[in-house]
């Protein structure tokens, strides 16, 4: 479980595969989110909810540093933001984080960022979240990937189409865009490759010290600033 207020990377979930000293004091609210606390909107704004994994938690980078605060910076005469994404979230976190705020928050645009479609969430005494390498997962295949992560995206579609919401879906890889025709998911309202540098990346290929993080496994500064000016230039005016 995340810890509320204040966190470091040492106290994040064990999935996560951070085995280092503290680097980075996270601010949340006392819901485990890094953002301010629930509270009522002033008239004439929307909320605007950010979902993912550690890339839209901004793992290893300051609260001035990660996309979605970046991101913040635009229109904020009209639009307040919300960054739910959660570090080791799958699409099965995903969808039940946004059910989840739909009081407390009631959303108007809906941003997803979509986790590895490998991933998932097992809810027992309490919500724990599953990687491919993880023991229960092994008899996992990308047929079956595949279709929980469709599974995931429809709900997102679902949950939009009920509350009147507009959505916005970044893929970590072209291939799942490929696999979302039919799902009346626009073109136009979505980003493949959403990760500058995603190949060079999971290659590990040498980086210069401003491409990672502080915990030296997540994107940092430059990519961070790079994938909101991407946002922005792709969906800046469709964002109000």
């Amino acid at each position: 479980m995340i810890k509320f207020g204040y966190y470091t990377d040492r106290e994040l979930p064990e999935s996560v595969g951070i085995n280092k000293p503290p680097l980075i004091d996270y601010k949340t609210n006392s819901h485990g989110y890094r953002c301010p606390e629930w509270d009522p909107m002033p008239n004439g704004k929307k909320n605007v909810v950010v979902l993912g994994c550690s890339h839209t938690f901004g793992q290893g980078n300051a609260d001035d540093e990660h996309w979605v605060h970046h991101l913040s910076q635009h229109n904020t005469t009209r639009l307040r933001y919300w960054n739910l994404g959660q570090p080791g979230a799958s699409a099965d976190k995903v969808v039940r984080i946004l059910y989840g705020c739909e009081k407390l928050i009631d959303p108007r645009i809906i941003i997803v960022c979509w986790p590895f479609w490998s991933r998932r969430e097992k809810l027992h005494k309490y919500a724990q979240s599953m990687m491919s390498y993880d023991e229960e997962l092994k008899n996992e295949t990308d047929e079956t990937d595949r279709n929980n992560f469709l599974k995931n995206v429809f709900f997102v579609e679902k949950y939009a189409e009920k509350n009147n919401a507009k959505t916005f879906h970044c893929f970590a890889q072209d291939s799942y865009q490929e696999h979302i025709k039919g799902l009346n998911v626009l073109e136009e309202y979505t980003i493949k490759n959403c990760w500058p540098y995603w190949d060079k990346f999971e290659q590990r290929v040498p980086y210069n010290t401003a491409s990672l993080a502080a915990d030296g496994q997540h994107y940092g500064v430059e990519h961070h600033e790079r994938f909101a000016q991407l946002f922005l230039e792709r969906f800046g005016p469709k964002l109000k």
